[in-house]
């Protein structure tokens, strides 16, 4: 028998077979209860206060905002928060901004459910919960210097099909500029072309689709 109150879960996921999975595991578990679900970042805010949930398993691509702008909005209203990202998705830029947001953990979907549970368990007990696999990704690149702001920006706009010049207008800086950044991108990431720049920013969670 589990003694004491149970653990106080929230979903936040748009796919409803993955929050069926996620309830149907929680529902098994004796010390814990799924108290709501959401679809929405937006949501996700909204139903946070009401529930005051001990443990929010909170996806990274949600349809109206990403996981990571869901946990600062949640955060800043309820700091006690302890948000746990769940996702498919494993590069290093976005492991780092979910944790820099104030995420407790990060967990990949493809996790056996007994490893998802005692993430939960770990992140409800205040600790931190980085399997080996998130870990090992934000150790390769550990070392690398990361993009600038403003090379982010002129990277998605290269992974948008746009010319130097184009982006030169659209950022309202020179030509030679953007050929500046184009050249401190491609050494940064270690990639030969532009076209690499993209595949390895897209892989890493440096830009998105």
């Amino acid at each position: 028998m589990i003694e004491g109150p149970r653990i106080r879960v929230f979903m936040v996921d748009d796919h409803p077979l993955m929050q069926e999975g996620i309830a149907a595991i929680l529902l098994s578990q004796p010390d814990m209860d799924l108290v709501a679900a959401a679809a929405t970042g937006c949501e996700a805010v909204k139903r946070f206060g009401q529930h005051r949930p001990d443990v929010t398993l909170m996806d990274v691509r949600l349809p109206d905002m990403s996981g990571i702008d869901a946990v600062i909005a949640v955060r800043s209203a309820f700091p006690e928060a302890r948000i746990l990202m769940l996702s498919t998705f494993e590069g290093d830029v976005e492991i780092q901004r979910a944790l820099k947001a104030g995420a407790r953990g990060y967990l990949l979907k493809s996790l056996p459910p007994a490893q998802i549970l005692d993430g939960i368990r770990a992140v409800h007990a205040g600790k931190k919960c980085i399997p080996p696999e998130v870990a090992a990704q934000l150790a390769e690149h550990l070392s690398e210097d990361e993009l600038s702001a403003r090379e982010i920006e002129v990277l998605q706009k290269v992974s948008g099909g746009h010319r130097n010049r184009d982006i030169a207008g659209q950022l309202h800086i020179s030509e030679e500029t953007v050929k500046v950044h184009v050249k401190h991108i491609l050494e940064k990431l270690g990639a030969r072309d532009r076209t690499e720049a993209v595949a390895i920013g897209l892989r890493r969670g440096v830009i998105r689709y």
